[in-house]
């Protein structure tokens, strides 16, 4: 075996062997063996589970035997010359090289959101990063904790001081131990962050707008509830569940589809929309793969047209910037959703609603700071589908839409400022006189055996924007940006959707035969298209005779595929092998009909319109 493999592998045994040693302990360890421990970043929850002793007891265990981490500044000029640089990690073996800092300001500690992921990324860091400069400007002593090489936020520079650590309870208590903050900012870190709420609370550190009861508020759906109750806003019924008969159970009173998800979640991670028995088997198997430490929700799914608002609360006032609505309807997560700025089919009684709900909502959770709340337009109401008192991956993009510095007001409100006061007013601000479209990017191709389709589970790795006077030039761009290309008159598109997607096909089948675009079918998508006097090819599905729809992606001659996921996560199904197969053919590949038909709008448009620039200076 190659040496390498064999050090990786002698690096797993070494764990394992630790493991062990530290089950026998059952009870206390040893001064050496807990030191071991830690030198190999045992965390004090994991041992006090191998020795059977509460994390509370393990830490004042390292205390007793006197093992406390220590920071060292990390070398930034390669020992070419000694660093200055205020960039901590800890570790526990060596001398503390943390400075001592009394300037006379507040010192305030910001958390950001961890390593990037898929539903946690650069959107998170612009917030940690923009929070800091305005609290420099504001006179106080800025401290990160963040530990991901790839963000601004861990540049040694925009702080006045970093720690490279773990967003973990026992990290950031080290660091609190370490440095006395003033006071913690938790809400421009996303949910990483935002989760720590609670913990600093018990380190005895005040926290900075909103407080942990009100993050739990938001987050505990019985206590949710009782505020919408309160204020007689609507939302679509739901459950608490914690076992899958329990969901089932749920699910039938309820009646189907019905949204599965954990809380306190990131990204829709594990969110599934179930419309069977055994889609709820099938989604609490992959949920329960991870232990739940809070209760799994069941909500009634209404699909509806999705809003989404980021807002300031001072206590009082509200302050949004703008409303943004989704292309795709409900079911499709918002990061993976094409978003427009200002909203295309929104009246002024739905705008009031809008601004009292999310104004009612913060006054009861008691938000200072940053709001982040995402509706269903459904038969002419609002309903309230979630509501985050923190920071959201639509900051960065509002706020440059709109030229609201957000964050910046978000944090004066947190120090104590009014809304009034400042120069941006209350209320839902002014609209501006252009569209602003947000379009998901994807990286399908780098992630294998992964459905590209759509749901209410964040897969996007990026986003574009595409600014300009009219809706469908804005889209355009942001289109040409994403690198999803419409088929030209003389192209070819495959069409073959769900059978609740077929009556609305029609329209955007007809659309694109009008353009002179040759569409080709399934049997039941083209048995539609025809009773509607739409003109199309057959083409076999890939589990039937060659030459299939395999064999003309592969071919080269396909410019389009519409195709609609049915129900479930199977990958032995057509139609996961036809999108995989478009990904790795490069093809245009489309997986929602609120997308084919935006698509068919780009098309119809740009043949007839100019693209004109648009003078961002007035921005």
């Amino acid at each position: 075996m190659h040496p390498l493999i064999n050090g990786f592998l002698d690096g797993f045994k070494r764990i394992i062997d630790m493991e062990e040693e530290l089950k026998r302990c059952k009870g206390e360890p040893d001064a050496d063996t807990l030191k071991r421990a830690k030198e190999m970043c045992f965390a004090d929850s994991y041992i006090g589970t191998l020795c059977e002793m509460e994390q509370a007891q393990v830490k004042a265990l390292r205390e007793r035997y006197g093992i406390i981490p220590a920071f060292k500044m990390v070398d930034t000029c390669a020992a070419e010359f000694d660093a200055q640089t205020p960039y901590y990690y800890s570790t526990y073996d060596g001398e503390n090289e943390a400075v001592e800092t009394d300037s006379g300001k507040r010192k305030v500690l910001v958390l950001g959101s961890g390593p990037i992921r898929i539903g946690q990324g650069i959107e998170f860091d612009y917030c940690s990063v923009h929070s800091v400069w305005a609290l420099k400007r504001l006179g106080c002593e800025t401290i990160i904790v963040n530990n991901n090489p790839e963000t601004v936020s861990t540049d040694f520079d925009v702080a006045d001081k970093l720690y490279f650590e773990p967003l973990t309870a026992e990290d950031v208590q080290n660091i609190v131990e370490q440095e006395k903050p003033w006071g913690a900012v938790v809400q421009f870190g996303g949910q990483t962050a935002i989760k720590l709420a609670k913990a600093l609370t018990d380190m005895g550190v005040r926290i900075l707008g909103t407080s942990s009861d009100g993050v739990d508020a938001a987050e505990d759906r019985e206590r949710f509830d009782e505020i919408l109750q309160k204020c007689n806003i609507p939302r679509a019924k739901g459950r608490t569940i914690f076992t899958t008969q329990e969901a089932l159970d749920a699910a039938h009173e309820l009646g189907y589809p019905v949204l599965v998800r954990p809380s306190y979640v990131l990204g829709g991670q594990g969110m599934e929309i179930a419309y069977s028995d055994r889609n709820i088997e099938e989604f609490m198997k992959i949920i329960n793969i991870t232990v739940q430490e809070h209760p799994i929700l069941v909500d009634k799914y209404l699909m509806g047209r999705e809003l989404e608002v980021d807002g300031v609360f001072d206590g009082e006032d509200i302050l949004i910037p703008g409303i943004m609505e989704h292309v795709e309807r409900a079911g499709v997560h918002s990061g993976d959703s094409i978003a427009v700025y200002p909203p295309l089919h929104l009246g002024q009684k739905h705008r009031d609603l809008i601004l009292q709900h999310t104004r009612n909502m913060a006054k009861h959770l008691g938000v200072i700071g940053l709001i982040n709340a995402q509706y269903i337009l459904y038969q002419d109401d609002i309903y309230v589908i979630e509501v985050n008192p923190r920071s959201s991956r639509t900051i960065p993009y509002i706020s440059k839409v709109t030229g609201v510095p957000i964050i910046d007001l978000a944090t004066k409100v947190m120090l104590g400022a009014k809304l009034k006061d400042l120069e941006y007013g209350t209320g839902i601000y002014k609209e501006a006189n252009y569209y602003a479209v947000k379009a998901p990017v994807f990286s399908f191709e780098k992630l294998t055996d992964v459905d590209i389709g759509l749901g209410p589970e964040m897969k996007s790795t990026g986003e574009v924007l595409g600014l300009a006077e009219t809706f469908p030039q804005a889209l355009l761009k942001a289109f040409k940006g994403a690198g999803l290309k419409a088929p030209k008159a003389g192209g070819r598109a495959i069409v073959t959707v769900k059978d609740e997607d077929k009556e609305e096909i029609v329209e955007i089948a007809k659309g694109f035969v009008e353009m002179g675009i040759e569409l080709f079918a399934t049997a039941g998508t083209r048995q539609t298209l025809l009773e509607a006097g739409i003109d199309c090819k057959p083409v076999a599905r890939v589990s039937e005779a060659h030459p299939n729809i395999a064999d003309m992606i592969a071919s080269g001659t396909v410019d389009l595929i519409i195709n609609t996921p049915t129900h479930g996560r199977r990958h032995e199904s057509d139609g996961f092998k036809i999108r995989r197969m478009a990904v790795e053919h490069s093809v245009a590949c489309v997986t929602a009909i609120d997308t084919a038909r935006a698509l068919l709008t780009v098309r119809s448009q740009s043949r007839s319109e100019e693209l004109r620039p648009i003078d961002i200076t007035e921005i």
